[in-house]
């Protein structure tokens, strides 16, 4: 009986030494990763679709010009320029503090035609 005793007093730091490093791996998940688990309901959508858009910089050299790329386009052009909008948005804000932007082709352009099912904007984050 104080065998066991002694074995199980030695096994539980071990244990709470693995429950600490799995709960600080866990904690240091991004926001991409839980963002995975939310239900549709909470998803943003526009024109009542849902679009994969990503904003990045056009080069190295000039951060504050920006590209987005919105794909499932054909679903409604409206929705994805709007979501085009919103993506840009989300980056300049990222990247300057500010939503002030100048577009060289906007969500606002008439001749934005989907290519491959995708739109192309591009424009410049003004701080």
């Amino acid at each position: 009986m104080l065998d066991l005793k002694i074995s199980c007093q030695r096994k539980t730091p071990a244990i709470i030494t693995g429950l600490l490093i799995a709960t600080t791996a866990l904690s240091a998940c991004g926001d991409n990763w839980r963002a995975s688990f939310k239900s549709k309901r909470e998803r943003i959508t526009f024109d009542g679709f849902q679009y994969k858009a990503k904003a990045k910089q056009v080069s190295k050299d000039e951060r504050d010009h920006f590209e987005v790329v919105v794909s499932r386009a054909t679903q409604s052009l409206d929705g994805a320029r709007q979501a085009g909008g919103y993506e840009a948005v989300k980056y300049c804000i990222k990247e300057y503090g500010t939503s002030k932007m100048d577009w060289v082709i906007g969500p606002e352009t008439e001749t934005i035609i989907p290519v491959d099912d995708k739109i192309r904007l591009e424009g410049y984050c003004r701080p």
